[in-house]
């Protein structure tokens, strides 16, 4: 695996560690390590370094819906304006252009289940190349962003060796 590779597999585990920590887990000399990061960063390989946080262990519940939008394409932009432009919402956590019946998917994360409702008569319907939406609340998180959730005890998924 190429050093890029390596160090991007590293963080993407634990985006906390140290240089020296990642020099020593790639078996590569810190300056090196921290050349190629520098590196990532400048091309955007690395766009944010970001924190999972699980609210209810705080007593802060977090409603996440994911929508599906059937849109209008526009001519000569096809999905990428409308889909820019959704995402410029702050409710709006991930959008997506999928296949199927429904063209963008958006993650929206709020504090109450009238707030997705009002995102979406409020804010999502009104836009003329919206053609239909459908929501679907999120549950219970079991993981997220590759990190299991609800864990008591060590982690006990099996390790696939390459």
């Amino acid at each position: 695996m190429e050093l890029q590779e390596e160090i991007l597999s590293v963080l993407s585990e634990n985006a906390r560690l140290t240089i020296e920590q990642i020099s020593h887990i790639v078996n590569q000399p810190e300056d090196k390590v921290r050349e190629t990061i520098a590196l990532l960063e400048k091309k955007q390989a690395i766009i944010a370094y970001q924190c999972v946080i699980d609210w209810k262990k705080i007593g802060k519940q977090k409603v996440r819906a994911l929508i599906d939008v059937q849109v209008t394409p526009q001519q000569a932009h096809g999905f990428d304006v409308i889909a820019k432009r959704i995402a410029m919402y702050n409710e709006v956590v991930n959008v997506y252009l999928m296949s199927g019946a429904y063209d963008l998917s958006i993650t929206l994360e709020v504090d109450s289940l009238e707030a997705v409702g009002l995102f979406v008569t409020e804010k999502l319907a009104p836009l003329d190349f919206v053609v239909n939406t459908r929501t679907h609340f999120i549950l219970k998180k079991y993981k997220e962003a590759d990190v299991l959730l609800d864990t008591d005890g060590p982690d006990n998924r099996l390790h696939i060796a390459p």
